[in-house]
């Protein structure tokens, strides 16, 4: 599947920890576009926790598109610990996921 390598990444973006669009792109091999990953993110499987994939600079970009979308991924991630503020945003510079490389390492 095309979108693979960006979905595995998903799959390990810990509980309480986000990602930005362009961030998981460049996270990839091959990297992708950041419109490229929301494409990904909007067609992925069941298993891949969306939700933690936001704006570069931590807004709720779902929203835009689909209302409805958007409150479920705000439900979602302050389910998970992660505050959203009246703007639709999460503070990145506390709850942005750098992964080590032993993190996105494949065993």
């Amino acid at each position: 599947m095309k979108f693979e390598p960006l979905y595995r990444i998903v799959r390990r973006i810990p509980v309480g920890r986000v990602v930005g669009y362009g961030q998981l792109g460049e996270l990839s091999d091959p990297p992708f576009s950041p419109r490229a990953v929301g494409r990904a993110m909007a067609y992925c499987p069941d298993d891949v926790p969306w939700w933690r994939v936001l704006g570069g600079n931590g807004l709720i970009l779902t929203y835009r598109r689909d209302p409805v979308l958007g409150a479920l991924q705000i439900a979602r991630l302050k389910d998970e610990g992660v505050p959203v503020d009246e703007l639709r945003r999460v503070d990145m510079d506390r709850f942005q996921w750098l992964p080590t490389d032993n993190e996105l390492r494949d065993d």
